[in-house]
């Protein structure tokens, strides 16, 4: 039986999975007809995870169906950190959530096992805008030290056709350890975004060894992050990836404060092993606290910056994705609006 909820407004319809991670499984431009989110190639369980934890990313992806999940407290390799286990990926990402909802918004609410930290969701539609605000409290007497961060996959329709991704981000860096066949990057590579050191890039980055990554091809599998994003007043954090046909876009932005990192993942037909079975497009987009993404003990052990909640402390944060009809490359992304320039 299916537990998905439906919100949707004269131009927008989405579909939430409360029971899996509060997912949002499907976003759709009811004018256009076209959904942005992406989906896997395998059939997941629709049943949560009790306890949510698990041990590896074989267990995790047994309940991953593509689409938005969140990030918290962990993010990347389960690891156990401060004496305690946290699993792959984080609990929220496949916990049931608490919900409630009318016709403007979708409420999702949690009190973490694995952290004394409560967490809301507030999701609604704006116009062609999803909106998701998030507030999170610690609880516990002492401070909370977690990673935070969002986890969408574009897919489905935006990738019906080559792609170009534009950013504000001006730095960039690959995985150290992510090194699939499919991956063209050099682990380890630190770059200015778009064009980042292949493998085969020595110090000196010699240009024929870069790699354009606004324009990817096909196979590709890779593990990278976006940095270096301007402050609100001149600019601000997102990223836009439009269909080179104008045919459906979208413009993801949020706060780079409390997000100075964005995950960006490839799954572009890559991966031939299973569950993958060399027949995925996938294109992840993760604002995030903290890089690497190994992880909150491997993100320590590299000196990567973790987020500490003190008691009572409450951090909210609003994060926005914008679905439209371009009209040529983006020119930007407005700060106050979550809209593309133009």
């Amino acid at each position: 039986m299916s537990a998905l909820v439906l919100l949707e407004n004269e131009t927008l319809r989405i579909t939430v999975d409360p029971m899996v991670g509060g997912t949002i499984r499907m976003v759709e431009h009811r004018e256009l007809g076209l959904s942005v989110l992406g989906k896997v190639p395998w059939k997941a369980e629709a049943t949560p995870l009790d306890p949510a934890m698990v041990k590896d990313d074989a267990t995790w992806l047994t309940r991953y169906a593509g689409g938005w999940p969140i990030l918290f407290p962990n993010g990347g390799d389960a690891c156990s950190f401060n004496g305690r286990f946290h699993g792959f990926n984080g609990e929220a990402s496949i916990a049931p959530w608490d919900m409630q909802m009318d016709d403007r918004a979708i409420v999702l609410r949690r009190r973490f096992q694995s952290v004394p930290v409560e967490m809301e969701r507030e999701i609604t539609l704006e116009g062609d805008l999803l909106v998701i605000r998030e507030t999170a409290r610690a609880t516990g007497a002492e401070t909370a030290i977690v990673m935070w961060g969002q986890y969408p996959s574009f897919g489905a329709d935006l990738l019906d056709g080559p792609v170009e991704l534009q950013s504000s981000a001006r730095g960039f860096m690959s995985d150290e350890h992510y090194d699939s066949a499919a991956n063209p990057l050099r682990p380890g590579g630190k770059g200015r975004w778009p064009m980042v050191p292949g493998k085969g890039a020595g110090a000196g980055m010699a240009k024929a060894a870069l790699f354009d990554l606004s324009r990817p091809r096909e196979p590709l599998s890779a593990m990278t992050c976006l940095a270096d994003f301007p402050p609100k007043v001149t600019g601000g954090a997102w990223v836009t990836i439009r269909r080179l046909d104008n045919a459906v876009g979208v413009a993801l932005s949020w706060d780079e404060i409390l997000f100075p990192y964005a995950w960006l993942w490839f799954e572009l037909n890559g991966i031939a092993e299973e569950p993958w079975g060399g027949k995925t497009r996938l294109i992840g987009v993760g604002p995030n606290t903290t890089w690497p993404a190994n992880g909150l003990a491997g993100a320590e052990e590299s000196g990567g910056r973790l987020l500490a909640l003190a008691p009572g402390k409450e951090v909210s944060t609003q994060i926005r994705l914008q679905v439209f009809k371009p009209n040529g490359a983006v020119r930007g992304v407005e700060t106050e609006t979550g809209r593309v320039h133009g």
